[in-house]
């Protein structure tokens, strides 16, 4: 039985500075019942894309999401950032947002983020969810076309884009999850190439394959049948590496939180609570 989407609450949505870094942020209430929930996006994403995954989750959980530096409305920083040094920018965040621990749920490059961020701030990290995401620059690549345009910074800084782009980024052959895709354009806030290129340099030469097995949160794993860009054998060689990890496979592409929001909330919600 899945459980009941969040009643309509209003979104604290501000900007914050951290360590001179400005960041733009989203807390959505809860009753304070259970553990907040951090979300990191993926690729040139801001927070708003996934309002309607965070609208199905359980309204006794908190949810916090934050624009990556230089996307959205959050600031350009000087100069380029690496994964650990961003992990620790995001635990400052936490500590200024007045947060202890929380359970954290990354998609795609937010997945990568997400796994250096249980690595680096364990005793801050309760449960880990890694979401069409694999380990880095060491990885079973993706179908070369979608990869192509996944590296234009078209995709998120021009929304009319997506709705001329090959559809097989959502899903192969599922032209109703292109359509959802193409829906969320409007929500897409720019925050110019240079955050977007920011965050490809972050991944270049990362990778968590050396160390997977030292993380020990209990972890779920989310992987589309049909994602061309993060193909699912990615998420079953992390199942394999991760000492406590589960692997839901699900019949959608790399957006699958857009896709499948009342399946997925209903499964994360199930396995928060387990």
């Amino acid at each position: 039985m899945y459980s009941q989407p969040r009643t309509a609450k209003k979104t604290d949505i501000r900007t914050i500075t951290v360590h001179g870094q400005r960041l733009r942020i989203a807390i959505d209430p809860g009753n304070g019942s259970r553990t907040p929930l951090l979300l990191m996006n993926g690729l040139g994403v801001n927070l708003e894309i996934f309002q309607t995954f965070v609208d199905e989750l359980d309204g006794a959980r908190e949810i916090i999401r934050f624009d990556a530096p230089g996307i959205g409305g959050s600031s350009l920083p000087a100069i380029p950032y690496t994964f650990p040094s961003l992990a620790y920018l995001v635990a400052q965040m936490l500590d200024h947002l007045s947060y202890t621990q929380v359970d954290v749920l990354g998609v795609s490059w937010g997945g990568a983020l997400a796994q250096q961020f249980a690595l680096q701030h364990c005793l801050r990290c309760r449960r880990l969810i890694l979401a069409s995401t694999a380990t880095g620059s060491i990885m079973i690549p993706g179908r070369l076309s979608a990869l192509a345009e996944l590296a234009t910074p078209q995709r998120y800084t021009e929304p009319d884009y997506l709705k001329e782009a090959d559809p097989d980024l959502s899903s192969k052959d599922l032209r109703s999850e292109s359509r959802i895709v193409w829906e969320t354009a409007p929500a897409m806030r720019s925050g110019g190439s240079a955050g977007y290129m920011y965050q490809v340099l972050a991944i270049m030469g990362w990778t968590s394959l050396p160390w997977l097995w030292l993380l020990r949160q209990p972890t779920l794993i989310l992987a589309g049948r049909e994602d061309p860009i993060v193909r699912p054998i990615n998420a079953k060689i992390m199942q394999r590496l991760i000492p406590h990890a589960k692997l839901y496979l699900y019949n959608g592409g790399h957006m699958g939180l857009l896709t499948h929001k009342k399946e997925l909330a209903h499964i994360v919600e199930q396995f928060l609570v387990a």
